[in-house]
């Protein structure tokens, strides 16, 4: 619950403003803790196939810094945008997340070319970065925020999510990962966007290990 005590050491003023904004410290006067988060800009490419628009599909799994590490360097995706869902609270706040009122889920909006990919691919590198077994949380980082849920956008997404849910439990996994319809996202603040770029690190509690060969 106090993965975000420093967000950077790359400058002092980033050193300084990490410090002042993980779950364990909501002061409002950071000046990068507001209530307005990130404009989503999606910088969508033109579909290699005209008739295959890009697509988008949403999930949660444990820290979204994490999360997004890995699917901006997925093939056929577009974009990622990560931010907040699945909560009661419009226009949330990180404060309002980590405060467990909110109702909210950390989550990852992706684009992605179907010329390319395939929400089927999407699917597994989301169940391939994480463990969907863990009931409380993910890695050292607990609470309903970081639990791990596919919002899915239509039965087809479901019904695809469905489909490895029940290859994982057929090789002996207990799935924790619930599917939920997907609603309002909310882009997070800009600080949370591709963080680990930034920082120039590797996620600490996000692993790819493939689960389905």
């Amino acid at each position: 619950m106090t993965k975000r005590l420093f967000l950077s050491v790359a400058t002092l003023f980033f050193t300084f403003v990490g410090s002042m904004y993980g779950c364990g410290n909501t002061s409002k006067n950071n000046p990068l803790n507001n209530n307005s988060n990130t404009t989503e800009t999606m910088n969508q490419t033109t579909p290699l196939n005209p008739d295959k628009p890009l697509e988008t599909a949403i999930f949660a799994g444990g820290c979204f810094w994490g999360v997004q590490y890995y699917f901006e360097k997925a093939k056929g995706v577009t974009n990622t945008v990560v931010g907040y869902i699945g909560g009661h609270v419009a226009n949330p706040s990180y404060e309002d997340v980590c405060s467990h009122t909110s109702g909210h889920y950390e989550a990852i909006k992706v684009t992605y070319d179907p010329s390319i990919t395939s929400y089927e691919a999407m699917a597994k590198l989301f169940f391939d970065i994480h463990d969907p077994t863990q009931t409380n949380g993910q890695g050292p980082d607990i609470g309903e925020q970081y639990m791990s849920v596919v919002f899915y956008a239509n039965d087809t997404q479901k019904q695809i999510a469905q489909k490895l849910i029940d290859q994982l439990t057929k090789k002996g996994m207990k799935i924790a990962t619930q599917l939920k319809p997907a609603t309002t996202f909310y882009p997070a603040e800009n600080y949370h966007q591709h963080h680990y770029d930034h920082e120039g690190t590797t996620p600490y509690c996000h692993h790819f290990v493939d689960k389905f060969n």
